[in-house]
Protein backbone atom coordinates (compact mmCIF):
# COMPACT_ATOMS: atom_id res chain seq x y z
CA UNK A 1 0.00 0.00 0.00
CA UNK A 2 1.03 3.39 -0.81
CA UNK A 3 1.13 5.74 2.19
CA UNK A 4 1.86 9.66 2.24
CA UNK A 5 5.24 10.65 3.62
CA UNK A 6 3.20 12.88 6.23
CA UNK A 7 1.29 9.93 7.38
CA UNK A 8 0.96 6.00 8.70
CA UNK A 9 -1.68 3.28 8.84
CA UNK A 10 -2.56 2.24 11.84
CA UNK A 11 -4.75 -0.63 13.00
CA UNK A 12 -6.38 -0.21 16.56
CA UNK A 13 -9.69 -1.29 18.39
CA UNK A 14 -11.60 0.91 19.27
CA UNK A 15 -14.73 0.67 21.32
CA UNK A 16 -14.53 -3.25 20.64
CA UNK A 17 -14.04 -2.84 16.74
CA UNK A 18 -11.34 -3.26 14.35
CA UNK A 19 -9.93 0.16 13.07
CA UNK A 20 -7.74 0.80 10.29
CA UNK A 21 -6.32 3.96 9.58
CA UNK A 22 -3.81 6.19 7.41
CA UNK A 23 -3.62 9.10 10.13
CA UNK A 24 -1.60 12.14 9.56
CA UNK A 25 1.46 11.53 12.10
CA UNK A 26 0.98 14.81 13.92
CA UNK A 27 -2.91 14.06 14.61
CA UNK A 28 -3.76 13.91 17.90
CA UNK A 29 -6.05 10.90 19.09
CA UNK A 30 -8.95 12.71 20.29
CA UNK A 31 -8.93 14.50 16.83
CA UNK A 32 -8.89 10.98 15.03
CA UNK A 33 -11.71 9.88 17.32
CA UNK A 34 -14.17 12.50 16.88
CA UNK A 35 -13.16 13.21 12.81
CA UNK A 36 -12.54 10.33 11.31
CA UNK A 37 -14.58 8.07 13.73
CA UNK A 38 -17.41 10.17 14.73
CA UNK A 39 -16.62 9.63 18.44
CA UNK A 40 -17.64 12.71 19.88
CA UNK A 41 -17.70 12.46 23.97
CA UNK A 42 -14.26 13.17 23.75
CA UNK A 43 -14.23 16.79 23.63
CA UNK A 44 -11.62 19.20 22.68
CA UNK A 45 -11.40 22.09 25.44
CA UNK A 46 -7.35 23.92 26.14
CA UNK A 47 -5.58 21.62 23.96
CA UNK A 48 -2.45 21.31 26.80
CA UNK A 49 -3.48 18.54 29.16
CA UNK A 50 -5.06 20.61 31.50
CA UNK A 51 -8.83 20.54 31.39
CA UNK A 52 -9.14 16.53 31.16
CA UNK A 53 -12.19 16.76 28.78
CA UNK A 54 -10.21 14.84 26.25
CA UNK A 55 -10.02 11.54 28.48
CA UNK A 56 -9.67 8.52 26.94
CA UNK A 57 -9.09 4.92 27.62
CA UNK A 58 -5.78 3.15 25.71
CA UNK A 59 -4.72 -0.14 26.92
CA UNK A 60 -7.12 0.49 30.27
CA UNK A 61 -5.39 3.61 31.52
CA UNK A 62 -6.81 7.24 30.63
CA UNK A 63 -4.93 9.60 28.64
CA UNK A 64 -5.46 13.03 27.39
CA UNK A 65 -6.59 11.96 23.98
CA UNK A 66 -4.75 15.80 23.04
CA UNK A 67 -1.80 15.17 24.16
CA UNK A 68 -1.59 11.52 22.94
CA UNK A 69 -0.79 11.32 18.61
CA UNK A 70 -3.53 8.70 17.12
CA UNK A 71 0.05 6.65 16.06
CA UNK A 72 0.75 6.35 19.89
CA UNK A 73 -2.38 4.03 19.70
CA UNK A 74 -1.31 1.91 16.66
CA UNK A 75 -2.28 -2.07 18.09
CA UNK A 76 -3.86 -0.21 21.19
CA UNK A 77 -7.24 -0.41 22.61
CA UNK A 78 -9.14 2.78 23.44
CA UNK A 79 -12.33 2.98 24.96
CA UNK A 80 -14.12 6.23 24.40
CA UNK A 81 -17.27 7.09 26.90
CA UNK A 82 -19.60 5.57 24.33
CA UNK A 83 -17.80 1.79 24.35
CA UNK A 84 -17.77 2.39 28.43
CA UNK A 85 -21.58 3.19 28.46
CA UNK A 86 -22.80 0.42 25.99
CA UNK A 87 -20.97 -2.18 28.25
CA UNK A 88 -22.48 -1.02 30.69
CA UNK A 89 -19.72 -0.79 33.28
CA UNK A 90 -20.58 2.99 34.23
CA UNK A 91 -24.24 2.45 34.39
CA UNK A 92 -25.09 3.10 38.31
CA UNK A 93 -22.55 6.16 38.23
CA UNK A 94 -24.33 7.73 34.97
CA UNK A 95 -27.69 7.19 36.23
CA UNK A 96 -26.40 8.92 39.40
CA UNK A 97 -25.14 11.43 37.84
CA UNK A 98 -28.73 12.24 36.15
CA UNK A 99 -29.99 11.81 39.47
CA UNK A 100 -27.69 14.16 41.24
CA UNK A 101 -27.47 16.69 38.14
CA UNK A 102 -23.84 16.28 37.78
CA UNK A 103 -23.68 16.54 34.67
CA UNK A 104 -24.94 19.77 33.94
CA UNK A 105 -23.89 21.06 30.68
CA UNK A 106 -22.19 17.63 29.68
CA UNK A 107 -18.94 19.04 28.67
CA UNK A 108 -16.37 17.61 31.39
CA UNK A 109 -18.65 14.36 32.13
CA UNK A 110 -17.36 11.89 29.84
CA UNK A 111 -14.43 12.42 31.18
CA UNK A 112 -15.71 12.59 34.98
CA UNK A 113 -16.81 9.39 34.62
CA UNK A 114 -14.31 7.58 33.04
CA UNK A 115 -11.92 8.96 35.50
CA UNK A 116 -14.07 8.35 38.61
CA UNK A 117 -14.19 4.52 36.64
CA UNK A 118 -10.73 4.10 38.14
CA UNK A 119 -11.52 4.55 41.96
CA UNK A 120 -13.59 1.74 41.42
CA UNK A 121 -11.26 -0.45 39.97
CA UNK A 122 -8.99 0.61 43.12
CA UNK A 123 -11.36 -1.46 45.14
CA UNK A 124 -10.58 1.01 47.80
CA UNK A 125 -12.90 3.30 49.92
CA UNK A 126 -11.30 6.85 49.67
CA UNK A 127 -12.99 9.91 51.07
CA UNK A 128 -14.22 12.56 50.08
CA UNK A 129 -11.28 14.37 49.68
CA UNK A 130 -9.53 11.91 48.12
CA UNK A 131 -12.47 11.84 45.66
CA UNK A 132 -11.92 15.55 45.12
CA UNK A 133 -8.26 14.82 44.80
CA UNK A 134 -8.41 11.84 42.19
CA UNK A 135 -10.78 14.07 39.70
CA UNK A 136 -9.01 17.53 40.49
CA UNK A 137 -7.44 16.71 36.56
CA UNK A 138 -10.94 17.56 35.09
CA UNK A 139 -12.15 20.57 35.13
CA UNK A 140 -15.80 21.61 35.36
CA UNK A 141 -16.96 25.14 33.88
CA UNK A 142 -20.44 24.43 35.28
CA UNK A 143 -18.92 24.11 38.74
CA UNK A 144 -20.99 21.17 39.45
CA UNK A 145 -18.16 19.51 41.46
CA UNK A 146 -20.25 18.90 44.67
CA UNK A 147 -22.42 17.51 42.90
CA UNK A 148 -19.77 15.29 40.45
CA UNK A 149 -18.16 13.90 44.17
CA UNK A 150 -22.10 13.21 45.97
CA UNK A 151 -22.61 11.01 42.88
CA UNK A 152 -19.31 9.23 42.76
CA UNK A 153 -19.42 8.89 47.18
CA UNK A 154 -22.85 7.51 46.74
CA UNK A 155 -22.01 4.82 44.08
CA UNK A 156 -18.52 3.86 45.38
CA UNK A 157 -20.20 3.08 48.72
CA UNK A 158 -23.17 1.22 47.35
CA UNK A 159 -20.82 -0.77 45.34
CA UNK A 160 -18.47 -1.58 48.69
CA UNK A 161 -22.54 -2.50 50.74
Amino acid sequence: MNVPADTLAIALTVNGEAVQANVPVRQHLVDFLRGALGYTSAHLGCEHGVCGACTVRLDGVPVRGCLTLAVQADGATVETIEGVTASGELADLQAEFVARNALQCGFCTPAMLLTAAELFKAGAMPTREQIRAHLSGNLCRCTGYQSIVDAVDAVLKRRAA
